[in-house]
């Protein structure tokens, strides 16, 4: 496939790109609204000769990636929800082995089996870290197809770079939808960085020992807090997110995925009728942008949260902007997107000009 633009699914672009960038081994297991995806690696993986394995389960998928990782691969897996709730224990795994891999995960509509529309109620499980222990990883959330190709590319050179697993956190819409997309182009062989931690790379008779277990309090409490180093640097160094319409506005959306979509429109719309709003998007839901929101508070923004959950994003803009800003929260649930018209009466409402 050429590098020009093609009209692809937001699932297959994903797919694409991490073949692009160097995936070696795929494990998956079915789920809805992220089939596609798996579909595409199991075709083109093979094709291309690599690993390509649909698991028992989304717990053995997880548990195959973290063995093919540190034996020194680029693993990847997706899901949807209720199975990355399955994977949380591997993901916890990989974070306390700091094992690099990518996760997907094209949300739908919870709790439990919950519906398979799109949804955005994953994102507290995301970025919180959903298993035990102490531990972030990197959350890459796009809004786009195009974008869901470039994070997933991306998403393998951060893993590699700062060992850890970094998740793409799409939801269904973006994973279903077709648009005009132009894919990275493939990694060059022998470009990408070794692994000289990986369990097959150390001497025959002294090998790298992979394992996210230590008994001993004070050594597990020294290898913690070097994580979180790790991750203060991530934060001033990775924290990425896209402006529109700022300067003048008299309140920003925020929001991030499908809902920035909606919110855009709903600026567009305003902006047409005289009003001043704008948006303000994550990219990287972790580390999230505190300090930029921080600084919008303090130059007198108001804002209003817009998220497909009933708002979980919006404790962290809370928690940014410290009191010194209000914020306020839209949203809908169940797998029900919100209306550019529903937004926009909200915002009119909150500044006064809902006649």
């Amino acid at each position: 496939m050429a590098d020009e633009m093609c009209l692809m699914k937001g699932n297959e672009a994903i797919g694409e790109a991490a073949i692009r960038a160097g995936c070696d081994a795929y494990f998956g297991y079915p789920i809805t609204p992220q089939n596609e995806l798996t579909a595409y690696m199991a075709k083109n993986m093979l094709d291309s000769g690599r690993i390509f394995i649909q698991a028992e389960s989304e717990v053995a998928a997880m548990s195959m990636v973290f063995g093919a990782s540190s034996a020194g691969g680029r693993a990847m897996t997706s899901s949807s929800s209720p199975g990355i709730s399955l994977k949380q224990e591997g993901i916890s795994y990989a974070c306390g082995a700091d094992i690099p891999c990518v996760i997907v995960n094209v949300q739908r509509a919870g709790p439990g089996l919950g519906g398979i529309a799109p949804a955005q109620g994953d994102y507290f499980q995301a970025t919180r870290g959903g298993g035990h222990g102490d531990y972030y990883h990197i959350v890459l959330a796009p809004k786009s197809v195009q974008e869901a190709a470039d994070l997933t590319y991306e998403a393998f050179g951060l893993a590699d770079k700062w060992r850890m697993p970094v998740m793409v956190l799409a939801d269904g819409l973006i994973g279903q939808m077709m648009e005009g997309v132009t894919l990275p182009p493939a990694l060059e062989p022998g470009t990408r960085p070794g692994r000289p931690w990986a369990a097959g790379s150390g001497r025959p008779l002294a090998r790298n020992r992979i394992t996210s277990i230590i008994l001993d309090p004070e050594t597990l409490e020294a290898s913690i807090h070097s994580r979180y180093e790790r991750y203060a640097a991530i934060a001033k160094e990775r924290t990425s997110f896209e402006e529109v319409e700022v300067e003048d506005a008299e309140l920003l959306f925020v929001a991030y995925g499908t809902s920035a979509r909606v919110c855009l429109g709903a600026v567009q719309a305003a902006r047409e009728a005289g009003l001043k709003l704008g948006l303000f998007r994550p990219i990287t839901l972790w580390p999230f942008p505190s300090e930029r929101l921080a600084t919008l508070a303090a130059a007198g923004k108001r804002f209003l949260a817009v998220e497909m959950s009933m708002g979980q994003m919006v404790q962290d803009v809370r928690l940014a902007v410290n009191g010194a800003a209000q914020v306020d929260f839209f949203g809908r649930c169940g797998g029900v997107v919100p209306r550019e018209e529903e937004v926009l009466a909200v915002a009119k409402k909150l500044l006064g000009r809902d006649a």
